[in-house]
């Protein structure tokens, strides 16, 4: 089977130079907040402001981001027209499957330390076990102060893990499907095993601790970081696998790493709204929260985030009503840029082999997610499809189209449909993966390179 290396054999250097700098990129952001605040740091040095920053009318070529709750971001570059005539849209998450702490999560047993968990999104809880874990996140005082949390991804730092069950004892465990091997509530985080001394009373005589293990933890957390068992009330802090993203295979053609799923297609995106000067229409990047759990809440993309921005920028371009918004909605275009799955000749049984993504053959497009029967899919327009592959033929970019598995199989979904709802045109597009939902997956550096390549001219060409 061909793939798109040959179309980069004469010269590789583009190709690795861009996937060095994502490679670095995923290593740094692997919650939200880390991405937000790295794609912030990106954008600013392309002359991107916060909107607030603004106190004037906006322009063409006004580079501008919107930031919500410190996890949903949307940046824009401000076209020739106005933004009534519609937007051209590039969309994608920044959550990735992962586990988080419970409210109350601390406790003691059999001189052991552990933290109670919940896992977040769709996960084979097997794969999170007896793997080196690292905790990210922040934990908001009552003080008004937030406190950084990274544990666990210096070379000096310790990592933390979920214990698993030796072979030898794992008879009646390994007679149970996959879903149940492990259970969510044994998802139990080792994070310490030794005791605080005795404190002593006022006869100088010691006073035996009812838990030393856990009082020895707290003192730790509270010399390290000022934090409080009470202040688990108020953090997100979310487990995620320990250590960089780095080159995969003996040719280092592929990258590994933690959250491809979908922060490759943030990246690859960001990166082509960077490349864009000039703009006919104005053109947007969104990166937004809670995908993997149906894109509910504030910061995803189901909330009113993203509307009110845009109504916020009609309104500082020309005078704004309601209708201006709708229209503007109306008749923008989107990218959902959202991973597939790439077919894997180890598991040829769940895809159907001329519909499937594969490694090495492009951007991916999948015209409708859903499950069984498209259930919950957007189903992109044909006259929408044609109009952006006529696009990325005249740019000599590659790509490939694709549906997630067998038709009885396989199922999905992305952010396109709540998009789609807006009553504008959208169409997933993305980044072929394998591993998809573990803790490291894998990509093609080719598919990553070429799908930049084809976001950038969708941003630049699409009429």
């Amino acid at each position: 089977m061909k793939t798109i290396w040959e179309k980069y054999s004469n010269d590789l250097s583009s190709v690795m130079d861009f996937n060095e700098d994502y490679i670095n990129y995923l290593s740094e952001s692997k919650t939200e907040r880390e991405n937000v605040r790295n794609s912030i740091a990106l954008a600013r040095k392309q002359g991107f402001k916060e909107f607030k920053e603004f106190n004037r009318k906006l322009q063409p070529n006004d580079k501008v981001y919107f930031v919500n709750r410190e996890k949903n971001l949307s940046l824009y570059i401000i076209g020739k027209k106005s933004l009534v005539d519609g937007l051209t849209i590039l969309g994608a998450h920044i959550d990735s499957p992962r586990v988080d702490l419970k409210q109350n999560p601390v406790y003691e047993s059999d001189g052991l330390v552990l933290f109670d968990t919940h896992y977040y999104g769709g996960v084979k809880k097997y794969q999170w076990v007896a793997t080196p874990m690292a905790l990210h996140g922040v934990v908001a005082k009552k003080d008004g102060s937030v406190i950084n949390v990274v544990i666990g991804e210096k070379d000096t730092d310790p990592v933390v893990g979920f214990s698993d069950l030796l072979i030898h004892l794992a008879q009646d465990q390994l007679k149970k499907d996959g879903a149940k091997v492990v259970e969510g509530e044994d998802l139990n985080l080792l994070v310490g095993s030794m005791p605080l001394a005795n404190d002593k009373d006022e006869n100088d005589k010691e006073v035996e601790r009812k838990e030393p293990y856990k009082d020895y933890l707290l003192k730790l957390l509270k010399d390290m970081y000022n934090i409080e068992e009470d202040d688990f009330k108020t953090a997100e802090l979310e487990i995620v696998p320990s250590g960089k993203a780095r080159s995969y295979g003996l040719d280092s053609s592929m990258v590994i790493g933690y959250g491809h799923d979908d922060r490759v297609c943030a990246y690859t995106s960001l990166r082509a709204l960077f490349e864009v000067e000039n703009p006919e229409r104005t053109l947007c990047c969104i990166l937004t929260d809670k995908e993997e759990v149906g894109s509910i809440g504030a910061t995803g993309m189901q909330s009113r985030f993203f509307e009110n921005t845009i109504a916020e920028l009609i309104d500082a371009t020309e005078d704004y009503n309601d209708l201006k918004l709708r229209k503007a909605l109306r008749n923008s275009y989107m990218l959902s840029s959202d991973v597939s799955a790439g077919y894997d000749p180890n598991y040829p049984a769940v895809f159907e082999k001329k519909n499937s993504a594969f490694l090495g053959k492009g951007l991916v497009f999948n015209k409708y997610t859903g499950a069984r029967g498209k259930s919950g899919c957007n189903d992109a327009n044909p006259e929408f499809i044609a109009k952006i592959f006529d696009v990325l033929d005249k740019n000599s970019v590659d790509y490939q189209t694709a549906e997630l598995g067998r038709v009885d199989q396989g199922g999905g979904g992305t952010i396109a449909y709540i998009l789609a709802n807006l009553d504008m045109e959208v169409i997933d597009a993305g980044v072929t993966v394998q591993n998809m939902h573990a803790p490291w997956e894998v990509v093609s550096k080719v598919d990553v390179y070429e799908a930049f390549l084809g976001y950038k001219a969708f941003l630049k060409d699409i009429k």
